[in-house]
Formats: C-alpha cells, structure tokens, sequence
C-alpha cells in the first residue's frame, strides 16, 4: 500500500514504462484526432482549436477538482493537450505563417521559461508527486505547451514545407525515438537531475506521436499510410484506454500484495 501521504495524495500516476506507453499513444491519437477535426472534418485549424480548447477546460477542471489520481481525468487532460497542441501548433505554423522553424523556437523558449519559473516559485520540478495546487497548475501548463512544441518539431523533421527538413514520417518516429532511448541511458547511468529528463522525455513523446500519426494518415504521395484519421483514432483510443485499464489492474494487484 502506499506509504506516505504524499503518495496517496499524488495526482499523478507512476512513471513506469506503462506510463511512456500511453504516453506515446496519447500523443499519437493527439496527431489523428486533431487532423480529423481541422482536415478531414474540414473545420479548419481555428475552429478546431477553439473546441479542443473547450475539451481542454472540462478535462483539466475535472482533474483538478478531483481530490487524488483519477486515471479517466488524468488521460483525458493529456489526450485534451496534445489535441489542442496539434491544431494550435498547424494554427502557428500554416495559417499565421510562422513555419516550423520559428514556432518550434519560440515554443521552445516558453517551454524552458516555464519550467524556470516553475523552479523559482517552489523551489523545485515536480513529476512524480503532484500534490498541491501550485504544481498541478505549472504541470499542466507544462504539459500544454510541450504537446504544442511537440507537434511544430514533428513537422518540421518530417514535412519539407514551411522549412522543415523533409525526413519523412518514418525517419522522423526513428529520430525521435532514438532520441527517448539517449534520454533513457542517462537516466539509468548518469546523475542529470530526474525532472530534467523526464521533461525531455515527456517533450519528444509529441513528435514522436505525431510523426507516427502522420504515418498511418496522410496520403500515400506524401508518405503516409492514407487510413482514415477519424478510424485511426477510434482504434487508437480503444488500445490506449486498454492499456490505461491493464496498468491500473497491474498496479492494484502489486499494492495488494505489498
């Protein structure tokens, strides 16, 4: 069982290899979900954004209303990000006309500034433990934002519009997941601070995510699979709420024996 009140209290889930799982299928439905709805639905980046925005408030409320871990509020604020991410960010670079380069730059620095900021005011980068009002709000914001620059970096390693460098979708997933796996080294054999790397994470998790939901969606003369984005996303949150409900068994029965 739980040892510690922090612990019981924590709105978060552990960080386990489960965790960066769901997280990578979380992103990845971000990509197809926010492409159904700007795309294939037609309703264009703005519109799009605006409802996701919407989607984002009622999840994000529901979490922080909630008085410990919930693994429905919890997925479903992340799954809320990285949709608004994906057409904030095509929003930034295609109709505003910023490109890759510039969005994913400036994003970056936001990215960075919160997180120095979030150091600055209580004195630390929380995780694993989020227990009070003060992280959560830094956390989501956190997360907001990263999703955001996320999508900007996978466009701009896969597209060869807008001052991207045309990789394609497959070699930008490789890119990005070899960039996780380096993350992961140095978790496992050095002493970078732990929050630090699991930002880093966290940030390449997006585009890893998008460039794999660009994989299995766009047209085939663009490189991509041409599935439909809206049955994309059906099947991919069908596996990733699958994979939601088997840790959360996986973890009760580890706490029962303990």
């Amino acid at each position: 069982m739980p040892s510690t009140r922090s612990e019981i209290l924590s709105k978060v889930p552990q960080v386990t290899l489960a965790f960066w799982l769901i997280k990578i299928l979380a992103t990845t439905l971000g990509e197809t979900g926010g492409d159904a709805l700007s795309m294939q639905l037609e309703l264009g980046y703005a519109v799009a954004t605006l409802i996701f925005l919407g989607f984002f408030v009622v999840t994000v409320s529901a979490q922080v209303a909630s008085r410990r871990f919930h693994p429905l509020f919890y997925w479903a604020c992340v799954v809320a990000t990285t949709t608004v991410g994906t057409t904030t960010s095509d929003l930034f670079d295609r109709t505003l006309g910023l490109g890759y380069v510039k969005s994913s730059a400036v994003l970056l620095a936001v990215v960075i500034a919160i997180l120095i900021v979030w150091r600055l005011v209580t004195g630390r980068l929380a995780f694993e433990k989020i227990t009070d009002r003060r992280d959560e709000g830094f956390y989501w914001l956190t997360i907001l934002v990263s999703n955001t620059l996320g999508t900007a970096l996978g466009d701009f390693t896969a597209d060869d519009d807008g001052g991207g460098l045309g990789l394609g979708f497959e070699t930008g997933a490789l890119i990005f997941a070899g960039l996780i796996a380096v993350v992961a080294v140095l978790h496992r054999f050095t002493r970078v601070p732990k929050a630090v790397l699991f930002w880093a994470a966290y940030v390449l998790t997006r585009p890893l995510g998008a460039t794999l939901g660009d994989l299995v969606t766009k047209p085939n003369e663009d490189g991509g699979l041409a599935l439909s984005r809206i049955w994309a996303s059906v099947v991919i949150a069908l596996v990733m709420t699958a994979g939601v409900w088997l840790s959360e068994r996986r973890q009760a029965r580890a706490e029962a024996k303990s």
